[in-house]
């Protein structure tokens, strides 16, 4: 039973299983021996979808401004390897989504950011001009769609992912092949020939190069913060976000290069997912150096848990965006009701780093830039829990935003 539900919990579109494990089968005195057994390799069991292959390579080799999206689907099929072999065959630009953070490498010249809310402006751009969407591993939630009705309906669609339920559930595609990822970008790579977009990429890198990310640096801002951990952090380091403004900041400014190197609690939302995972994190990566980004409305919600790191002496440097409120909800009752700030402004005075020593943890406070890399390195010392306080401004937003679901218009697009 425990076996089938391994097998249930890793296979397909992965989910948790419930074993029911009775009483009376606890107490009794009977015993059973573990057996070990190989590790079946249920890839070389797939079918190749030959229809559905040949149908997407046809309107590839028609395309002349393809896109590739990828979603968390692609990270957990670690297809990393057969998607960039893809990619550079086809020679389009690569977009993902806040679950596909490493899917294909951020420091690549055809990289172009996350899409979708608050996505990269050249990302969203992109997908709205292109004549190809190839979308791996994708659900289109309506953070990535906005108004599902009117999106991408320029466009081919080419919808690759394992869980039938996906096919056509909130975008129509015009190409759907159920089936591991990896395996069917494998198999594309085998049967497709290489193609040049220069026109179209030299377009796209064009409007990059003038519409990049920006922000004040002159004063502390948890983008300065994000990219000097990106700066610093070991090359396998494990990245944990709790939500919120910092989730969002995190995966527009951290250069994501692997599969296994983000945890986030995605569309879930859970606030205090980030200290519990990151502890989960080094755990189970003990030699890897773990770091949870979190907001101070966040982090109190499980910070408690500082004690079981201080117990199990857990190596996790958890950063606080301290901006002395809820700032996701706060940036949108900014935006888009009068200011009308309910419940979003944390006006108590928690010292998060007197409450941190106080579970057993190390802890640091930064209020200005010149202290963030000196205090990040002297962190990435510590044996054990660390806790760094980094006092931003509310009133700092997370943009681009694209508000369509928001204001009830067609698209809104809130630049920086």
């Amino acid at each position: 039973t425990v076996r089938r539900a391994f097998k249930i919990a890793s296979e397909g579109r992965p989910g948790p299983v419930l074993i029911d494990l009775v009483k009376d089968v606890t107490e009794s005195d009977n015993k059973v021996e573990f057996v070990p057994i190989t590790k079946e390799n249920h890839k070389s069991e797939l079918v190749v979808p030959e229809d559905k292959i040949k149908k997407a390579i046809r309107i590839i080799k028609k395309s002349k401004k393809p896109v590739v999206l990828l979603g968390g689907g692609a990270v957990i099929s670690k297809a990393n390897e057969e998607i960039k072999e893809f990619v550079y065959k086809i020679d389009a630009p690569v977009c993902d989504t806040l679950m596909g953070k490493g899917a294909f490498d951020a420091t690549e010249s055809l990289y172009l950011g996350m899409t979708g809310m608050h996505g990269t402006s050249v990302a969203n751009k992109a997908i709205e001009e292109c004549d190809l969407l190839i979308a791996a591993g994708v659900r289109f939630s309506d953070r990535i769609t906005g108004n599902s009705s009117k999106f991408a309906k320029e466009c081919n669609i080419i919808h690759i992912d394992i869980d039938p339920a996906e096919i056509n559930k909130n975008t129509i595609s015009d190409v759907s092949i159920v089936g591991d990822i990896s395996f069917i970008f494998s198999e594309i790579n085998k049967r497709i020939e290489s193609y040049s977009h220069d026109k179209w990429n030299k377009y796209i890198r064009e409007f990059k190069d003038n519409n990049s990310l920006i922000y004040d640096k002159d004063r502390l801002t948890a983008p300065f913060i994000i990219e000097k951990i990106n700066e610093l952090a070991r090359e396998d380091a494990i990245i944990v976000t709790d939500v919120g403004q910092h989730q969002m900041w995190t995966a527009q400014f951290y250069k994501f290069t692997k599969f296994n190197k983000f945890l986030t609690s995605g569309g879930l939302g859970a606030m205090g997912y980030g200290l519990g995972a990151a502890i989960g994190a080094s755990v189970g990566q003990p030699n890897r150096q773990v770091i949870n980004i979190s907001g101070d409305g966040c982090f109190r919600m499980n910070m408690n848990e500082l004690a079981t790191a201080s117990r199990y002496n857990i190596s996790v440097i958890n950063i606080i965006m301290n901006n002395n409120s809820l700032g996701m909800v706060r940036q949108w009752q900014s935006m888009f009701y009068g200011k009308r700030y309910s419940q979003t402004e944390i006006i108590d005075n928690v010292d998060y780093v007197k409450v941190a020593e106080a579970l057993g943890a190390k802890a640091f406070r930064i209020t200005n830039v010149e202290d963030v890399q000196n205090i990040l390195l002297e962190a990435m010392k510590v044996k054990g829990p660390v806790v760094i306080d980094c006092l931003i401004s509310k009133e700092d937003m997370v943009l681009p935003m694209v508000t369509t679901s928001v204001t009830g218009q067609d698209k809104v697009n809130i630049e920086n």
